[in-house]
């Protein structure tokens, strides 16, 4: 199993809306995906997605159920853990809520090939935390200075409390290619300028396409709807560049919770 985390410096560049579509992605490529919604005060994957969840992590943590009762199969094939909205105590998960989640993981996680964290935006707790818990960690960012200063402002966080050597890159809402390469290169210069050490590897470039707001909208993926708009194309060549990328293994899920644990707490 190849556990994921996604997340950015700002909010408001993509992320969900890559989480979903890249499960689809590598579900319609034969492996099965989990996403746990990891945004857990702001959650919308359901919304992205038209799901209704009657329950979800926060009866989880209360104890009126368990992870795998809150799961929800979608019509695409992959799972999703839902999440909370608005509950301004999930955006810090104390150290007994998170390890009573490591055990459910495990289980939930059984026959899944990609696990993947979908993070809330900015340096929280939450963010760090599985950030840490993930053998591969994915930063998104826009060409706008903001959220590229931003997501620098993550990966060197990253780096320099919790020693993470390994990020991939993904530009999203581009007008082509050599955009998303610029953006990279940009931030990859500082990067070994300032930090020296990090393995930043560019994932890939999502152009600006209008089917992608038309797709949330419809509350559906935009690869599903429309598998032949240029915002899918590109989706689909990310996903084949990661499935061709080789991870250092760096643990099980069990291990990187503790581990993660130990470097958060």
């Amino acid at each position: 199993m190849r556990i994921l985390s996604v997340s950015s410096g700002k909010g408001g560049v993509g992320k969900t809306n890559l989480v979903a579509n890249l499960a689809l992605a590598l579900e319609k490529k034969g492996y099965h995906t989990l996403i746990f919604d990891a945004d857990l005060g702001l959650a919308n994957i359901d919304v992205l997605l038209g799901l209704a969840p009657e329950r979800d992590i926060r009866h989880v943590l209360s104890g009126e159920c368990t992870l795998k009762d809150i799961l929800i199969k979608t019509p695409y094939g992959f799972e999703v853990i839902p999440a909370s909205s608005g509950v301004v105590e999930l955006t810090r998960l104390d150290p007994s809520e998170k390890m009573a989640l490591k055990d459910q993981f495990e289980e939930v996680s059984r026959g899944v090939d990609f696990f993947i964290f979908d993070l809330g935006a900015g340096i929280s707790d939450n963010v760090l935390f599985f950030n840490l818990v993930a053998q591969e960690r994915i930063v998104i960012t826009t060409p706008e200075p903001t959220a590229m200063a931003d997501a620098y402002a993550l990966i060197k966080l990253l780096f320099l409390r919790h020693q993470v050597k390994r990020v991939y890159l993904l530009v999203n809402m581009v007008k082509d290619e050599r955009e998303g390469k610029a953006v990279y290169q940009q931030i990859a210069q500082v990067v070994e300028r300032f930090l020296g050490p990090v393995g930043l590897t560019y994932l890939g470039a999502l152009r600006s396409d209008p089917c992608v707001a038309k797709a949330v909208r419809r509350q559906e993926p935009f690869l599903e709807v429309y598998p032949e708009a240029s915002v899918s194309q590109d989706l689909s060549r990310i996903c084949e560049k990661l499935l061709r990328l080789k991870p250092k293994s760096e643990g099980g899920l069990e291990a990187l919770w503790s581990q993660s644990f130990r470097a958060t707490s």
